[in-house]
């Protein structure tokens, strides 16, 4: 039930194929203190995100200074990757790929 509420909800855009791959995106030299909310809002500005994650230590819940994003449709996903790859964030030049 919860493939065809998806697939009803599922909106076409023409560069996506049909069943939209997600595209899993890799931010490093994020500040220690750029928060979840701020790497979500930043990435929002260019399309749908799907997942948004910074990497923290277990022991101390400090950031690593780098995160995850995943956005649903390429060619957002591309837009974003090209227009935040080193962009200066909280004082820190992030880099922006396409995780592999």
């Amino acid at each position: 039930l919860r493939f065809v509420t998806d697939l009803l909800n599922y909106r076409l855009h023409p560069l996506d194929p049909i069943f939209g791959a997600i595209m899993k995106i890799l931010v490093r030299n994020l500040s220690r203190e750029t928060k979840e909310a701020e790497l979500l809002a930043l990435f929002k500005e260019y399309g749908n995100v799907q997942y948004c994650k910074v990497v923290t230590d277990k022991v101390t819940g400090k950031s690593k200074g780098f995160g995850f994003v995943e956005m649903p449709r390429a060619g957002e996903a591309k837009a974003a990757i090209k227009a935040l790859n080193y962009r200066d964030i909280d004082g820190n030049k992030i880099r922006v790929k396409k995780a592999e």
